[in-house]
């Protein structure tokens, strides 16, 4: 098989994009025709993305926090809007770069003519996953999760344990847990392992950080691809089938023995969509909210655009809130533009694991999308309602995993936790086709189920345990 990069003097080791881009599914699967002989009439990403729509996981979104927890307006995004809109975003992304990379590449287009459409399609994919295992309560879930594991509290639960084990609980991370949804079936629903059964390139695509919570540190370079880490224990021998499977350059250079990688080069598209939507429709949201005063935000926006102070053009706006709109959707245009063109040229380097930066912070507007940041986080994010309801989401979720780990680990403690495991679902508990299951299993399917839950879903059930609410009557 060729290499087919920019760079054909460079003797370092490569990724080619006929094996990154495998249409493979993970795992292999019997394939059901309904009709003999009949041609295909979507590719494999596109069926991809069309899995992880119909997925229950990415349903329970739509109740999940972005930024606003439990947002009382239609206006405010969820976890659910915020994923469709990064998957058109990353969509475009990759097919203006894959475009890109044809017009200047003759190589390249005779041997993958369809490389835009499949770049878009992939990206589009791994965009739409790439929230699906957030925990509720958005990323302050994720700190409440680690801080239980750290706590005392947990002590008799984590100190059986090895260091990788512990690793995954005590910086618990929401990207770990979502390769484990998109690649793992529960022993009590069948005995598939499947998980979604994405696409070997799909699944490249939305690991942005292709390694173990526990690495070496003379292994680590600090690039944006090492930050988080990407799977758990329990999902390492998938990874590592995935990777081999697409070709991952290894860290360091010549093992996989540690189960860490470079990035498959669509993962910095990936990344880049997400952060080109949290950072200016978060904003956006916070203007909506009154929470950042609109003429300021309207002003730093048309100043990103390079609008001349009082240009009115030809729209008379007489709603401030359509004309944000507007400003947003003319500002991610040319954004998506500069992206993509950005990651034509750096092409090569990630090919060959050259490159680690986010492409975002290689734009020209880079300053000013971090004062746009800043704002947000100063106006929105430490908002009183966003802080209280964050808050709230420590007691929450701390209070259900002490609850249902006892319970588990200690069965017959009393009737309190017979009961507490007649409520847990019955693929999350480790009896059953799953009696084999370690500590560390048994503790990871506990925060499958509680990783799971919307908020609403959360705080219900606390409240109920806790008895301070009951349920209503059937």
């Amino acid at each position: 098989m060729m290499h087919l990069q920019t760079d054909s003097s460079a003797d370092a080791p490569a990724m080619s994009w006929e094996r990154l881009l495998s249409r493979r599914r993970y795992p292999e699967q019997p394939q059901l025709h309904l009709v003999t002989d009949a041609p295909p009439v979507r590719g494999a990403f596109v069926a991809d993305y069309d899995r992880v729509v119909f997925s229950s996981a990415f349903r329970r979104l739509q109740r999940k926090t972005q930024v606003m927890p439990l947002p009382e307006t239609d206006f405010v995004h969820t976890r659910l809007t915020h994923s469709l809109e990064t998957a058109c975003v990353g969509r475009s992304l990759g097919r203006l770069g894959g475009r890109l990379l044809l017009e200047e590449n003759a190589a390249l287009a005779a041997a993958l003519p369809h490389l835009d459409s499949d770049f878009g399609d992939i990206v589009a994919a791994a965009c739409l996953a790439h929230d699906i295992g957030n925990p509720p309560f958005g990323h302050s879930g994720e700190d409440a999760i680690s801080a239980y594991f750290r706590s005392a509290a947990a002590e008799p639960f984590v100190r059986m344990l090895n260091a990788s084990q512990r690793a995954d609980l005590q910086q618990f991370e929401g990207n770990a847990a979502g390769f484990r949804i998109l690649t793992h079936t529960y022993a009590a629903h069948s005995s598939g392992s499947a998980g979604l059964g994405l696409t070997y390139a799909t699944l490249g695509a939305f690991t942005k950080y292709p390694r173990p919570s526990v690495v070496e540190e003379a292994s680590q370079t600090r690039g944006t691809s090492e930050k988080k880490y990407g799977y758990f224990q329990t999902e390492a021998p998938r990874f590592l089938e995935v990777a081999r499977e697409l070709g991952l350059l290894s860290k360091p250079p010549g093992t996989d023995i540690g189960g860490f990688y470079h990035r498959h080069p669509l993962a910095f598209l990936v990344e880049a969509a997400d952060d080109l939507c949290y950072r200016i429709i978060d904003f956006e949201d916070g203007l909506k909210l009154g929470l950042i005063p609109c003429q300021t935000g309207l002003a730093l926006l048309r100043d990103m655009l390079g609008d001349a102070p009082g240009r009115r053009g030809s729209i008379e706006w007489r709603d401030w809130r359509e004309e944000l709109g507007y400003l947003r959707a003319r500002l991610i245009n040319r954004l998506v533009q500069q992206t993509a063109r950005l990651f034509a040229d750096r092409a090569d380097s990630l090919l060959r694991g050259r490159a680690d930066e986010p492409l975002v912070q290689q734009l020209d507007c880079w300053e000013q999308l971090q004062q746009v940041h800043r704002l947000t986080v100063e106006h929105l994010y430490r908002s009183r309602p966003v802080l209280e309801i964050e808050a709230a989401g420590f007691e929450v979720l701390a209070g259900l995993l002490d609850a249902f780990l006892h319970a588990t680990f200690d069965p017959h403690s009393g009737p309190r936790s017979r009961k507490l495991l007649h409520l847990l679902p019955e693929q999350f508990r480790a009896e059953g086709p799953q009696q084999d299951a370690t500590a560390y299993e048994q503790i990871i399917l506990l925060t499958d189920y509680i990783g799971g839950l919307t908020d609403q879903n959360a705080l219900s059930l606390f409240r109920t345990i806790r008895g301070i609410d009951l349920p209503k009557g059937f």
